[in-house]
């Protein structure tokens, strides 16, 4: 039977009405025993990523997107402790905030309600599957997942586990519908259907995502390339800088997060860079530097100068640009031009220079002496993530279940009239 997209989203729609009715404590023992099911069909996941897996080395698919595919024990058990987490978050549906009286005597305050049904299409990671699931149903919403063909045995063995769960507490399935059918046409269809999805969200390249934002007759919230920088300040403490770079450039190339230009304060380059460079030789790592810090690299083997693609290249590789700024002011400058509005990093001990690192970039996430990898939903408390919003609307930077939510005003009176 062909999979009718404009069928499945009336079907979310109808779904939404009841996960927004849901107990907090009816949502958390259901995420509580999807963790279990994943655990309990850890190896049936992992046989269908295999099948994703052969396909992919077949296809040549690069090492960073196969390790962005690649599901194994480790990882299936993170993301089982991911969906515990957010069942342990506080219920954020259903909650008034900013309650204040009037002068007319009415109380007036906002209340967080579901979106209702969010469209999301990925790439790739098939752990969004249950990440964007979760957060979506904590958030008394509908979801409706499209994710890449590459991932496609991994998606459905997913969607079982969610499935059996929802037919053990007698949910319905089109709470959570996975897509089954990989046709871009199906896509297109979807990004049409405003009268019963109420939000997209594109995850994945930045081609996805630009065509989601061009077609879609759906509001968007965009997920774009984390084109993250570390400036190390001339007041930075060295080894904190070291390890920060190494941290964020090498611990896992393949996601949004890592490290892809490093900036350094012209007053510590002679100090700092050899040592940076030593790490990154250790690490084989490709560098593209400007031609005043290129001489520190002329001992690796993979060392060229940096043109201007470089400054906007999101690697996802061992591959990094590094720059030598003249001051503190040149160094914001190139962040501001070139950064994606994903995560930036200062490596400084003075308070001036953080503060107004802090004040001056205005990215999704900014840090002060912490690795950029830190950016993410589980790192930063909200248990997973669904993404991470590169728009500056309701939500910006990592989207947990609150993120999912909007607000209604709610007025509480006692017979009052407006005179």
């Amino acid at each position: 039977m062909s999979f009718c997209i404009t069928t499945a989203a009336r079907a979310a729609k109808e779904a939404a009405i009841i996960t927004a009715t849901l107990t907090a404590e009816q949502k958390n023992t259901i995420l509580r025993d999807i963790a279990t099911s994943l655990r309990t069909r850890t190896a049936e996941i992992i046989n269908a990523n295999q099948q994703d897996i052969a396909q992919a080395q077949a296809d040549n698919m690069d090492q960073a997107m196969q390790d962005r595919l690649l599901l194994d024990e480790t990882r299936i058990e993170a993301i089982a402790l991911a969906v515990e987490q957010i069942a342990d978050q506080p219920e954020v549906v259903g909650a008034i905030s900013e309650l204040a009286t009037m002068p007319s005597g009415i109380e007036v305050g906002q209340m967080r309600i579901p979106l209702g049904v969010i469209g999301m299409i990925y790439e790739s990671r098939p752990n969004v599957t249950i990440d964007a699931a979760a957060l979506c149903f904590k958030a008394g919403n509908a979801v409706i997942l499209r994710g890449g063909k590459e991932a496609l045995h991994s998606n459905m063995a997913l969607a079982a586990c969610l499935h059996t769960v929802f037919d053990q507490h007698g949910i319905n399935r089109a709470a959570v519908t996975v897509i089954p059918d990989p046709d871009r046409g199906i896509m297109n269809t979807m990004l049409t259907l405003h009268e019963s999805i109420d939000l997209i969200i594109p995850r994945g390249g930045e081609g996805l995502i630009r065509f989601v934002s061009a077609n879609s007759q759906i509001p968007v919230i965009q997920h774009f390339k984390g084109v993250c920088h570390c400036y190390i300040d001339e007041f930075a403490d060295e080894a904190k800088a070291l390890a920060i770079v190494e941290n964020g450039k090498t611990q896992r190339t393949s996601v949004c997060n890592s490290l892809e230009t490093v900036l350094v304060h012209a007053s510590v380059a002679a100090s700092v860079l050899p040592k940076i460079a030593v790490m990154f030789a250790k690490h084989d790592v490709k560098v593209h530097a400007c031609a005043e810090s290129l001489p520190y690299f002329g001992a690796l083997a993979d060392a060229s100068l940096a043109t201007q693609a470089d400054w906007e290249a999101e690697y996802l590789a061992m591959e990094v640009a590094v720059r030598i700024v003249p001051d503190f002011a040149a160094g914001i400058a190139h962040i501001q031009r070139y950064n994606s509005g994903h995560t930036e990093v200062i490596v400084s001990e003075d308070k001036q220079r953080q503060q107004a690192f802090l004040q001056q970039i205005n990215s999704a996430v900014v840090m002060i002496n912490a690795s950029s990898r830190f950016s993410d939903g589980g790192e930063l408390g909200l248990g997973a993530e669904i993404g991470i919003s590169t728009s500056k609307l309701h939500a910006y930077g990592p989207m947990g279940a609150q993120s999912l939510t909007t607000q209604k005003f709610v007025v509480f009176g006692d017979g009052h009239i407006r005179q």
